[in-house]
């Protein structure tokens, strides 16, 4: 899954400038060196979609402004994003990302591809917290692909 191996290594990415502060340019020229389809330290990581990788983190970075108060809304009261592990805030700006900007992809699909790159990191509440966050984002963003379910 090429779309999936690229998720997964936006959120790397995003967390990666998050963390240690590097910079947009750096950060994709890295991992489209190393990481994407490379081996690193034994271990081999999939071919990935080089165009969607880019533009989840290039959009991430471009609209981190408008993301975060929209993530911030979707998440408990008194538990803002600024307080969520680095590596769950990072995939949840690329799924609001993407549920707001990529409407060629199906809501669900985003939402599930991001609970399962939060499967590879985080634990099972975490995780869980990131398919409720992203499912009331989609609902909110995507309100039409949801309506003929209910």
């Amino acid at each position: 899954n090429r779309r999936g191996a690229a998720r997964l290594a936006a959120v790397q990415a995003l967390y990666q400038m998050d963390i240690a502060g590097t910079d947009l340019n750096d950060i994709l020229a890295e991992f489209e060196s190393h990481w994407l389809g490379g081996e690193v330290e034994g271990d081999k990581y999939l071919p990935a979609d080089s165009n969607l990788f880019r533009d989840i983190v290039r959009g991430v970075v471009a609209d981190q402004r408008k993301l975060d108060p929209v993530i911030d809304q979707a998440l408990t009261r008194g538990w803002p994003l600024k307080r969520v592990e680095a590596l769950v805030r990072a995939g949840l700006r690329a799924g609001c990302f993407e549920l707001q900007s990529r409407q060629d992809i199906p809501a669900r699909v985003i939402v599930s591809e991001y609970v399962d790159v939060a499967n590879a990191f985080v634990d099972r509440e975490e995780t869980g917290m990131v398919n409720a966050v992203l499912d009331m984002l989609a609902r909110s963003a995507r309100a039409e692909e949801f309506g003929a379910s209910r």
